[in-house]
């Protein structure tokens, strides 16, 4: 059977038109614009450039990589930005825990243990299509406080397991009997996990530090463990949730899956006992957990921990140099979280920011906090349909939603830590929302039209639990 993955048809000459000349048209309408009171000469300026190369990166007319270089050099080119400006974002220790933990997710994969604790659990849950959704969601929460990347945690961990689990079961993309017998239910079901063991620590997907950042920089500062803190109930709550309510609203038509945690078995016996690299894959993994939830006490930053923990996969040669080098998604996560965070900071330099924070306060003044923070909430989870990663919107909106709900009268660590949250929730909105939707989106096993409907409900479950539960559990334990 052939592989979706490897069968996309290739966009026409009018499409990669379009992608290429809408940012270009958008960024020079804003460019041009008059510039508002309290705002630098330059800020619209760096406006124009900064929207046109989200745009850009939403429809994607060249690489990630690729776009943010673009967008780089034409704001210098302006001088909307200075070269120190505009490199500034290299020198970002958020960039650089991004990174690192990018590569201690290598570690996860080149030893084999992330595949080895998933194929565990269906040992011991795998008798049935909702046992083995649980098992695949531990799998995710244990590996997501170190594997920024979700997608890796989604299509290189969670995704090959329920793959061959479903083909072991005659469960394939095609026909539609095949699909909805098991491995539909089982990668949409891991996809909604994803978003909140994504949204669980800060760690846990490429955004969030982006979001304690632009916090910090309106004056409110968030530790890893003020963030796990605050979503290990509301997180916890839905990752039960999650498969249950799955298998009601998109349920599988196998129900028992009795020859999985033989499969299971079978692997795990064929990859042997734990290997040395395992073993200090395992240690290094729980030496870092310790140091990120007392970095406060100890006065170690999540970067240095995350760089520790790197020195000792490399000194152990758990990993090699060249596992590192070879690492592009890391490396084009470098480039391009250090283009976006130097022109936000340029922009919020030159009153940008400030401005369109007020402005969308505007549009909310006069409601008690409550109901302004809730607008906010719903318009900043639901505008992620027009975004194709988490971590633009993060970069484009979150300092801005932010900043509007704190000057409603909203409580600003409670604030940050929702918007924060939100920009992973989002992930399961449709095929496009992010990058663990796309691998699960590519492997055909899901219709698009499931996609917009089961997203959808999926969504309001998650602003349930995470609006009620999450709400009291906040307030219990004083985060406002």
């Amino acid at each position: 059977m052939t592989d979706r993955t490897t069968t996309k048809a290739q966009p026409s000459l009018v499409q990669r038109s379009y992608r290429a000349v809408l940012p270009i048209v958008i960024g020079l309408i804003i460019y041009f614009l008059p510039v508002p009171d309290g705002v630098e000469p330059n800020g619209m300026h760096m406006l124009g450039i900064f929207v046109g190369t989200i745009v850009a990166l939403i429809l994607l007319p060249l690489p990630t990589g690729a776009v943010a270089i673009v967008g780089l050099a034409i704001a210098m080119i302006t001088q909307a930005e200075t070269p120190t400006e505009a490199l500034s974002g290299f020198s970002s220790t958020t960039v650089w825990l991004i990174v690192a933990s990018f590569f201690i997710a290598e570690g996860f994969l080149v030893t084999g243990l992330g595949k080895r604790i998933a194929l565990l659990f269906v040992t011991r849950l795998g008798r049935s299509s909702l046992g083995l959704a649980y098992g695949m969601a531990i799998t995710d929460l244990i590996l997501s406080p170190a594997t920024p990347s979700n997608t890796a945690r989604a299509g290189g961990v969670v995704y090959p397991i329920i793959k061959s689990l479903s083909e072991l079961e005659d469960s394939r993309p095609e026909p539609d009997e095949s699909r909805k017998r098991l491995g539909a239910y089982l990668l949409l079901t891991a996809l909604q996990v994803n978003v909140v063991t994504s949204a669980m620590f800060v760690t846990a997907m490429a955004g969030n530090p982006l979001a304690v950042e632009a916090a910090g920089k309106l004056g409110i500062e968030i530790s890893w463990a003020q963030w796990a803190a605050a979503a290990v109930v509301p997180g916890l709550v839905s990752l039960a949730a999650i498969p249950w309510v799955m298998s009601k609203v998109y349920p599988p038509t196998m129900m028992k899956t009795p020859q999985a945690p033989q499969q299971a078995r079978d692997e795990l016996r064929a990859a042997g006992p734990i290997s040395r690299s395992e073993w200090i894959m395992g240690a290094t993994f729980a030496l870092l957990l310790v140091l990120w939830c007392l970095g406060d006490q100890l006065n170690v930053s999540a970067t240095t921990t995350a760089f520790l923990g790197i020195a000792i996969l490399l000194v152990t040669k758990v990993l090699t140099w060249n596992n590192l080098v070879h690492d592009t998604g890391a490396w084009q996560t470098l480039v391009f979280f250090a283009v976006l965070v130097g022109m936000a900071a340029q922009l919020e330099k030159l009153g940008v920011i400030a401005w369109i924070g007020d402005e969308v306060a505007g549009s909310v003044d006069g409601l008690p906090w409550v109901w302004a923070f809730a607008i906010l909430t719903l318009v900043y989870f639901y505008a992620h349909y027009l975004f194709a990663s988490n971590t633009a919107q993060i970069v484009a909106m979150y300092a801005v939603f932010l900043g509007a709900a704190v000057a409603t009268g909203a409580p600003p660590l409670f604030s940050a830590l929702v918007f924060g949250f939100i920009g992973s929730l989002f992930g399961g909105l449709a095929h496009y929302s992010s990058g663990p939707a796309g691998v699960i989106y590519g492997s055909g096993y899901i219709r698009t039209s499931e996609w917009f409907r089961i997203g959808f409900v999926m969504s309001i479950v998650l602003i349930l639990i995470w609006t009620v539960v999450g709400g009291l559990w906040m307030k219990l334990i004083g985060v406002w």
